[in-house]
């Protein structure tokens, strides 16, 4: 039999859960490399041995995306698997170009083929684009689990920037396993909120490992949430899939890969961030979940802020740090810390552009389009080290940090700062707590 040649297209994530499920151990086919795009400095790697299985004794290696021709041509790829997320129709069809034009076939692997089934009752929570809410959903979902008594372990979408043996399933119990696993500002914005609220998540590289491990979680396992990342749909079978949808990127909803999967599936949609936007947006989201998903129950949704200090804003000329995946692949231009600027009469916000230095500049020249905010990127020690350097260097008065982590934990910010924090709250019916009394009561889930 004939293998054949496969490249996986990806920006460590999804395309090792889809190796993972679909190719390790699979005589079928062989998979010549991956190819990274998104996420700085994850090209170069290899996807190591003891994670690819008996047939990748040498592991994999992992190439940039803007090789792909001469990677498909001088290895005779015969498929190209695109496996990442939060992307327009054009670019993935575009990738789809460059792929059929170098001669192989470009090909999208769907859930029937990729998700694991859990032993447990299952919630997913994901969204349409990248900083819709889905955290702070998660976040309220496992409150609302916990209040009844249940134990809730939660599992994330992949972030394994670092060592991908020792990241193959990581377990977050406390601020300390932050430290332990070394990990980056990115991962710690996702795990961090769940562990301070004294709550158990998952994440690494193995995601059919990690779920078992989850299920078997030693403070205990009634119900397993899948926090989603990006708008990709989930690695597992939901018992309830919840989507979360983002007026102030209307129609974005139809527009990106893989958001409107996520759309198409959904049990509940959550229209979120009603508060601040306006109704012909809002509008424009229902109308999209009626032609696409029209038995969907919708939730409508408010995240109100909530901020430290608002001294340190008001009549200040603020500099506004966002998470950075925000503002860089998921293209937002209005975000908490904007928000706060307006609602506590900030003087005026500074545009860092002028200041920053390293990484952070070369992140401005890949995204123009982020404008006055500031991305609080640190994939790796450098990039955290120039974000410090660059909030310090920035000639303003103060900084509003709306980032889902403490950022002063772990830079020296030197100016005055406050930190603007949102939560999850639906406006009428229905809400969430009447959806999860179905859920357990369907899934005959009772306090221990």
């Amino acid at each position: 039999m004939v293998r054949k040649n496969v490249v996986i297209i990806g920006a460590a994530g999804r395309d090792f859960h889809n190796f993972n499920i679909c190719f390790r151990d699979n005589e079928s086919y062989n998979v010549v490399a991956f190819t990274a795009a998104q996420i700085p400095d994850i090209d170069g790697r290899r996807y190591p041995a003891d994670l690819a299985g008996k047939l990748y004794p040498k592991g994999i290696p992992v190439f940039a995306e803007e090789n792909l021709p001469e990677i498909i041509r001088k290895h005779k790829v015969d498929q190209c698997i695109f496996s990442y997320s939060d992307v327009t129709y054009n670019k993935v069809m575009s990738v789809g170009a460059i792929v059929n034009s170098a001669g192989a076939d470009f090909v999208l692997l769907g859930p029937d083929a990729t998700m694991v089934k859990s032993t447990k009752p299952l919630i997913a929570v994901g969204a349409v684009r990248t900083g819709c809410g889905k955290s702070q959903t998660s976040r309220k979902v496992i409150d609302i689990l916990m209040a009844k008594g249940l134990k809730v372990v939660a599992v994330r979408h992949p972030m394994p920037y670092g060592n991908l043996s020792e990241q193959k399933v990581q377990r977050f119990a406390t601020l300390k396993d932050l430290e332990k696993h070394k990990c980056t500002v990115e991962e710690m914005e996702e795990y961090e909120p769940h562990v301070v609220r004294g709550n158990v998540i998952y994440a690494g590289v193995d995601y059919e490992a990690i779920l078992r491990k989850a299920e078997k979680d030693p403070a205990g396992c009634d119900v397993v949430v899948w926090d989603g990342g990006n708008n990709d749909f989930p690695f597992y079978k939901p018992d309830l899939m919840i989507t979360v949808t983002d007026p102030h990127r209307a129609g974005h909803e139809l527009r990106y890969y893989p958001g409107e999967v996520t759309l198409r599936i959904a049990d509940v949609v959550v229209i979120n961030k009603i508060d601040s936007a306006d109704p012909d947006s809002i509008n424009i989201v229902r109308e999209s979940i009626e032609k696409v998903n029209p038995k969907a129950t919708v939730i409508d949704a408010a995240s109100p802020i909530k901020v430290d200090d608002p001294s340190v804003i008001r009549g200040k000329n603020v500099l506004v740090v966002e998470d950075g995946p925000t503002l860089t692949h998921g293209e937002m231009k209005l975000g908490a810390g904007i928000m706060a600027a307006r609602k506590f009469g900030a003087a005026g916000i500074i545009d860092p552009r002028p200041f920053v230095v390293g990484k952070l500049k070369e992140t401005f020249g890949l995204y123009p389009g982020i404008g006055t905010l500031l991305p609080a990127m640190g994939y790796g020690e450098q990039q955290l080290r120039d974000l410090e350097k660059s909030i310090n260097n920035t000639k303003c008065d103060s900084v509003i940090v709306a980032t889902p982590i403490d950022l002063q934990r772990i830079i020296n910010i030197e100016k005055p700062a406050t930190r603007v924090n949102y939560e999850l709250q639906e406006i009428g019916d229905p809400t969430l707590s009447q959806i999860l009394d179905e859920f357990v009561a369907k899934n005959k889930l009772r306090k221990k």
